[in-house]
């Protein structure tokens, strides 16, 4: 079974524009999330998925494989789709190009959940809540799941409601777990869910994923501990081009 990892990549970007290209750490940015993801010991190729050619170039003057795409594409996913259609490939994880301080082992993980569970076609990744301001932020995304670790709602609202109960967050047993936007798909499924009908669940909450839970599709969630960074500000860009150079300090006395 041939296992994908796409990583779509645009330049536009209102908070942090041309944000693949940046390269305060000596590296484009969309070059630290490409060694990331060539550190996955599942996937078997890696493609960088852009409709511009100065990504191309970038991509090229670091030896990574790059494709071209269509610029008129509505989703990252739709992005995807259109590389998996060309490709010989069985299950896709789709990688977004800001999140260089993703885990390797989580891009594994999502392509573990799809070989262990046949019936699902589709999956992502959620991390604990850190604290009861997020499990309140609207911002957060929360995802409650079955014994079997199948979604059964996602919500920008605190879930579950506690009825009986003034409690709203516990650290120590939490219902729900925070949403992270990774997801693996098998190809057949990633070519046909843009063509699923828009759901009012999903309408209402903003979320796309609501759209396959409401069309009755399996959906499986992995609990991940670390989970990363994405990098949508300067000031995240800051952050993560100072924990680059920490590295690199911690490096070189080591081998001095």
């Amino acid at each position: 079974m041939s296992r994908l990892i796409v990583i779509p990549a645009r330049l536009a970007s209102s908070r942090l524009p041309e944000k693949p290209l940046l390269k305060e750490t000596g590296k484009y940015l969309i070059q630290h999330v490409y060694e990331v993801a060539c550190r996955s010991n599942r996937a078997d190729r890696v493609v960088i998925a852009t409709d511009d050619e100065r990504i191309m170039a970038a991509a090229r003057s670091f030896g990574a494989e790059a494709r071209m795409t269509r610029s008129d594409h509505p989703s990252g996913t739709d992005r995807v789709a259109e590389v998996a259609l060309a490709l010989d490939c069985d299950l896709i994880v789709n990688l977004q190009g800001d999140e260089p301080q993703i885990d390797p082992s989580s891009l594994d993980l999502l392509f573990d959940l799809l070989d262990k569970n046949p019936q699902s076609p589709m999956a992502t990744l959620a991390t604990p809540i850190p604290n009861e301001e997020a499990y309140l932020n609207p911002n957060c995304v929360k995802v409650v799941m079955d014994e079997n670790g199948r979604a059964l709602y996602f919500s920008r609202s605190p879930i579950p409601y506690y009825r009986d109960s003034v409690v709203t967050f516990a650290m120590d047993f939490p219902p729900a777990w925070q949403h992270l936007g990774l997801y693996g798909y098998r190809k057949d499924f990633l070519l046909g869910v843009g063509k699923m009908a828009p759901h009012p669940l999903e309408k209402a909450e903003k979320l796309e994923q609501l759209r396959v839970l409401a069309h009755g599709i399996p959906l499986m969630v992995g609990k991940v501990v670390h989970k990363g960074l994405g990098i949508d500000t300067p000031e995240e860009y800051r952050a993560f081009v100072d924990f680059c150079k920490k590295n690199q300090e911690t490096a070189i006395s080591k081998a001095a």
